[in-house]
């Protein structure tokens, strides 16, 4: 039987408190607790649809990720790109049954956290995710 720490996807938790769209939502501690256990579930999940091979691709391409991440925030640069993790997902030449499953997977798990913020919460996220997509049309206009 294998250790949790040995999953190819990184554990989630830091990163709700540090960033994403959860940062400035003020969320409770249950709250917390709530979303890291919906975040275990769907990287189990996604783990299950899987190959070995793309779950070594996966680990590779999410512990380069990270890498270049703190290296970018030592020197400063936080303004340059860094891959996005559908790009990672796509280089895993995933078939179209394991794309559908994922999305499935994903879509659920958004459906859950939506359950678990409140009214206030959710117009903030909603909020939220408009202003980043007016960012990020204007950095990268068509």
């Amino acid at each position: 039987m294998q250790a949790q720490n040995n999953s190819p996807l990184p554990q989630p938790g830091q990163e709700l408190q540090q960033r994403g769209p959860f940062k400035h939502l003020n969320l409770t501690s249950e709250q917390k607790a709530k979303i890291k256990e919906i975040q275990t579930n769907t990287r189990a999940q996604i783990q299950a649809v899987l190959t070995t091979e793309q779950k070594n691709q996966l680990k590779t391409a999410m512990e380069k990720r990270k890498a270049e991440r703190q290296q970018r925030q030592g020197q400063g640069q936080n303004q340059e790109r860094r891959e996005k993790k559908g790009d990672i997902f796509n280089s895993l030449n995933l078939t179209d049954k394991q794309k559908d499953q994922i999305k499935q997977i994903h879509d659920s798990e958004r459906q859950k956290m939506q359950a678990i913020l409140t009214p206030q919460q959710q117009a903030q996220m909603k909020q939220r995710r408009g202003e980043m997509r007016s960012h990020h049309q204007q950095r990268n206009p068509q």
